[in-house]
């Protein structure tokens, strides 16, 4: 087995994880990763970060062995499994429904194929849609390949607000909430309704063998779980936020059993005391941007979240960061057992004893 990953710690991971869902684990999950030397050969491509990067030209197949290959160099720590999550960009339900797809080896982005109103818009999902094809099989073969031993995360399918603001442009949406608010209500819905027939599609494709659910933060879940965001309300206020982004959000969390909100930048922190007042909103991800500091520098945005009753992603740092914020709110007695922590630097000797220590210490070991 190419994959360093066993049945029974797969069992184990569903079963902690299951757990922490619950709000049942003493400790939080950390899905950590290390590099290590693969048992086969290298791949024939390269792996590559966003897939529409390969073109149409490679099959699905040449495309999972790349993949493969990179999980086969990889040495999963403490609560880390094997996955893969169908990178087409963030937002690409934007070029499923029209816009124009530009990837290089750093991002993706989506352009609107001409210039349109508000009024003019209506969001159409094209099934036909050479990426979304492409994503399915994709889907196909990464589900055949590994038949439950990896799991195939979600696509980043975007949040409503972003796929609307990729056809209007960010400037044009900001007037329309003055100028044409109903028409920017109607067209929150539509994606909505889009956004959740994209997610089935997809799921579709993958349910049959796939060990659970996940994204691109790679959280796992037995029920279905996603990542939701709009980058959108970075630049909007409170009452505006409540007024456009908030109804569609709280909509999709009351389909999702675990759902978590993507908190990306201190431009978005007005808002978390209105996300945090979403029932069925699981928990969220702050994510603090660069340059703003390390984990333990934002440690009231972490109370904030867990005196909720959310859970709660830390992100930024080191690894031994992270583990050190833990320790501090576990000093204050907060929850920790709410707290997931995702580092997939390649970890060193220190990192790794840190790592031990830190797991005997909430007796994982």
């Amino acid at each position: 087995m190419s994959i360093a990953f066993t049945p029974e710690r797969w069992e184990l991971a569903r079963n902690n994880y299951t757990r922490w869902w619950a709000g049942e684990s003493e400790r939080p999950m950390l899905h950590v990763t290390a590099s290590r030397t693969p048992d086969r050969a290298p791949a024939q491509v390269s792996d590559k970060l966003f897939f529409p990067q390969y073109g149409l030209d490679i099959d699905p197949e040449t495309i999972a062995d790349a993949v493969d290959y990179r999980l086969a160099c990889t040495e999963f720590l403490a609560d880390g499994y094997p996955g893969v999550w169908l990178n087409f960009g963030a937002g690409v339900l934007a070029a499923f429904c029209g816009c124009e797809l530009r990837s290089d080896e750093n991002t993706v982005w989506f352009f609107p194929r001409r210039e349109v109103s508000a009024r003019e818009l209506h969001m159409a999902f094209d099934p036909e849609n050479r990426w979304f094809r492409q994503l399915c099989a994709l889907a196909r073969a990464f589900a055949d390949r590994w038949r439950g031993e990896v799991m195939v995360g979600m696509s980043d399918i975007g949040g409503a607000s972003d796929v609307v603001a990729s056809f209007l442009t960010g400037q044009q949406m900001l007037i329309d909430l003055y100028d044409n608010p109903d028409e920017i209500k109607r067209l929150m819905w539509e994606t909505h309704a889009l956004w959740w027939h994209v997610f089935r599609e997809v799921d579709k494709q993958i349910r049959a063998c796939n060990p659970g659910y996940s994204c691109w933060t790679p959280i796992f879940s037995e029920t279905p779980y996603y990542m939701l965001q709009s980058d959108f309300c970075y630049m909007i206020g409170p009452e505006m936020f409540d007024t456009f982004i908030k109804p569609e959000l709280a909509a999709s969390c009351r389909q999702l059993p675990n759902a978590f909100y993507h908190l990306d930048g201190i431009g978005e922190l007005p808002h978390l005391d209105s996300l945090l007042d979403i029932p069925e909103l699981k928990g969220v991800q702050w994510i603090q941007g660069a340059g703003k500091g390390g984990p333990m520098e934002w440690l009231d945005v972490y109370r904030r979240i867990l005196d909720a009753g959310k859970h709660l992603q830390i992100t930024g740092g080191t690894l031994q960061e992270g583990l050190a914020v833990v320790d501090k709110l576990a000093s204050e007695k907060r929850d920790v057992g709410r707290i997931f922590i995702m580092n997939k630097m390649d970890v060193d000797a220190a990192d790794r004893r840190a790592l031990d220590e830190f797991l005997r210490r909430y007796g994982a070991v």
